[in-house]
């Protein structure tokens, strides 16, 4: 088998190649990680006849569009996977919660401008500013605790919590009137927390990935069990 310069050279890399390239902006990946991937489906790289994987640019990018949405948008690798099976068929699936979008034949290019501004943090002025809030109400958000003081800043689910409050505020829900929102997440989460413990417990990486795929499949459904809830009081309004 040659070196890992040679089949860099020859349009492949292996998997520490890989790690190199994607550490810089998923820095907690590791080839655990990678080979946990490929076992759920949302990669098949080629073998050599001594069974060592190679990677492609295009498998790169392909992770780096999984790892994105796991991080950024927080989908489960099931709905991350049939939108990549819809591609790999030469469908054209609407777009993922989120809004975004990948052509099936340009991945990396497109993706680069999806994830541009994505997995950056801002701080509480920024934050407000780019969810269109005012002073008062990021305070209100921090007082009633829809929102927690972060000295490393605020992610893409803190922007998403800012512009809900925004735009609930402009039907007369102020943040003291959502302390049960964060009452009924932290539930959740305890939830959540418990089924997963057994997986969350061990040592190895490939378990803890286990582990955060169940959580995020278990929340899923938790918000779907909401939501049928919600809409079904909401649907004997109208009768």
């Amino acid at each position: 088998m040659g070196t890992g310069r040679d089949t860099h050279r020859a349009g492949v890399l292996n998997i520490g190649e890989v790690l190199q390239e994607l550490s810089a902006d998923f820095p907690q990946i590791s080839a655990s990680k990678i080979r946990f991937l490929e076992e759920k489906g949302l990669i098949s790289p080629q073998r050599t006849p001594a069974g060592y994987r190679k990677y492609t640019e295009q498998d790169v990018e392909r992770l780096r569009f999984v790892l994105a949405l796991q991080r950024d948008q927080y989908l489960p690798l099931k709905v991350i996977k049939d939108y990549l099976d819809a591609i790999d068929r030469g469908e054209r699936p609407e777009a993922l919660p989120g809004g975004m979008t990948l052509t099936p034949r340009v991945v990396s290019e497109q993706l680069s401008r999806e994830i541009a501004g994505r997995g950056r943090s801002w701080s509480l002025a920024e934050l407000g500013e780019k969810a269109g809030a005012g002073q008062e109400l990021m305070a209100d958000l921090l007082g009633y605790g829809l929102l927690h003081q972060q000295e490393s800043g605020y992610d893409e689910h803190a922007l998403g919590v800012v512009k809900a409050c925004v735009e609930l505020q402009a039907h007369g829900i102020e943040p003291r009137h959502l302390r049960s929102f964060r009452a009924a997440a932290d539930r959740q989460m305890d939830l959540v927390e418990g089924a997963v413990a057994p997986l969350a417990s061990r040592r190895d990486v490939a378990s803890k990935a286990r582990a955060a795929e169940t959580a995020k499949e278990i929340s899923g459904l938790c918000l779907r069990l909401h939501s049928a809830l919600v809409n079904g009081d909401i649907a004997r309004m109208d009768r």
